[in-house]
């Protein structure tokens, strides 16, 4: 992966506030900059998405955000928009900089009346400055009926900083959330805007440094790292007396008796993504169903241990089971993987199968991947928990695997224990079955054909969801198949 800048890292919300401060005297500027600045940022995307609106409707609270707000309301009504300034409470009093701006929109004739339900009708655009980064409880009123009642009108939203009522640090909503057309974040992207409920609820994510990025980042390490199609080189170009043997050999295992599409998608997948050859090892009654159409898959349902021995890589796990099939094909591939340092994939029936066997196995060279419901299996707690902090969920799988876990789900994440990254392409199109099974071929194929474990999960991952992105864009995120994607993931792979 490429080394990558203030715009693909992202922080925690603590990581944030404790450092800007310091970061801007480094720079030369005072807090109150910052904060013009910050509005500045707000209002030019407003006039740069948004260049019709006329009537802004400003929500302000008692913080920093209010005062972001308030920059925001002077310059609109200085380019001749009506504005309406609504504060939560109108008789709680601002400090510092934050009064220092609302003393600003008064000296301009602006007034700050107090929120009533129903007064955001007929908003052009409602500016989100309710609630900061310091939020950790439920939204209470007044906030909550604000957010309610701009969530309920036609009208665009833009959030300063992140949506008011998200968990900066989670993504997770804290009883309500404004749903934001666009967020304008500053500083560092809070990691919390990308995955889960987050990354709904942002919209359009904007990000702008107020001009303090080098000071910045000589301060604070990211807690995690975004990536994206442009974050991986182009693979080189192969040599012209290679052959298929120069090229992995990977071995698919699963497939149990009615469940022969799961291995066929990811051992298709795993052609796709240019492993050279592919052998899918399945249950008997498979056999025909797997190899049917696709001759280039080698299939067969004896000789496990003769197919492990000829392979440099193996997945296990789509349409496996839990049978007495399923069991013993499982402990045989995971012992001899293990036992020969062999590079593997975990997925599906697998992951159900290891979370049985949690203590027995200590991985190695491994890459699971979950979604939030294995995952909960896996660590023996709701799903609920998972979601509730998916980047320490991911961690948490990671270290308690001693894998490179790839957490699956809307911002899908990748981590090994030490370091976390974050998928920003992808889409509800791949809320589909056979989807995850398709990934787990490409990363399959990427390991066999060399790949480091965590770069073959980043890159994996990333191919998939910017396939799925592409066939998006193109013909609508409704009825995709996962196969679909394969034409897709072969052009990118080949940096088409």
């Amino acid at each position: 992966m490429q080394n990558q800048g203030l715009a693909q890292q992202l922080f925690l919300a603590k990581q944030v506030r404790e450092h800007e401060a310091k970061a801007a005297t480094l720079a030369g500027v005072s807090m109150f900059t910052l904060m013009e600045r910050a509005g500045h940022a707000v209002f030019s995307q407003c006039i740069e998405h948004f260049p019709n609106a006329q009537r802004y409707f400003i929500l302000v609270g008692y913080g920093n955000n209010a005062g972001d707000g308030y920059i925001v309301a002077s310059l609109a009504k200085q380019v001749g928009k009506e504005v309406i300034v609504l504060a939560a409470d109108t008789s709680r009093h601002l400090t510092g900089d934050a009064l220092t701006a609302q003393q600003r929109w008064q000296a301009l004739g602006g007034e700050v009346e107090s929120y009533t339900q129903g007064r955001l009708n007929n908003a052009d655009i409602i500016i989100d400055g309710l609630l900061g980064t310091g939020i950790n409880s439920q939204v209470r009123p007044p906030f909550l009926t604000m957010i309610e009642d701009a969530n309920a009108q036609p009208s665009a939203i833009v959030a300063i900083d992140l949506p008011s009522g998200i968990d900066a640090d989670t993504g997770q909503p804290l009883g309500i959330v404004i749903q934001a057309t666009i967020t304008v974040t500053f500083v560092g992207i809070k990691q919390g805007l990308v995955t889960g409920a987050g990354r709904s609820a942002a919209g359009k994510i904007i990000f702008n440094d107020l001009g303090i990025a080098e000071s910045f980042t000589k301060l604070v390490d990211a807690s995690a790292t975004l990536i994206n199609i442009t974050s991986f080189k182009p693979l080189a170009a192969r040599s012209r007396n290679s052959h298929k043997g120069n090229h992995g050999k990977l071995l698919c295992v699963g497939g149990n008796q009615g469940t022969s599409g799961a291995i066929r998608l990811s051992s298709e997948a795993a052609l796709r993504t240019g492993a050279a050859m592919v052998r899918v090892y399945t249950h008997q009654s498979s056999v025909q169903v797997v190899s049917s159409g696709r001759p280039e898959l080698m299939v067969s349902c004896d000789s496990l241990s003769a197919a492990l021995e000829w392979a440099n890589c193996v997945i296990i796990g789509p349409g496996l089971g839990q049978d007495s099939w399923a069991q013993t094909t499982f402990e045989q591939v995971i012992q001899y993987c293990l036992a020969n340092n062999l590079p593997l994939v975990i997925d599906a029936d697998g992951l159900n199968l290891l979370a049985k066997h949690a203590l027995e196995y200590r991985l190695k060279n491994c890459i699971i991947t979950p979604h939030a419901g294995e995952a909960s299996r896996l660590m023996k707690v709701s799903i609920a928990e998972i979601e509730a902090n998916r980047f320490q969920s991911a961690t948490d799988l990671a270290k308690r695997y001693t894998s490179t876990s790839v957490l699956k789900g809307a911002g899908s994440l990748i981590a090994n224990g030490q370091q976390t990254w974050l998928c920003e392409n992808g889409n509800p199109a791949l809320a589909v079955g056979g989807s995850g099974d398709v990934l787990t071929g490409i990363i399959g194929a990427l390991l066999a054909q060399g790949f480091a474990v965590d770069q073959a999960a980043c890159y994996g991952v990333t191919l998939h969801a910017k396939a799925a992105d592409i066939l998006a864009e193109r013909e609508g995120e409704r009825g995709m198949l996962p196969s679909d994607l394969f034409a897709i993931v072969r052009q990118l792979i080949n940096g088409k």
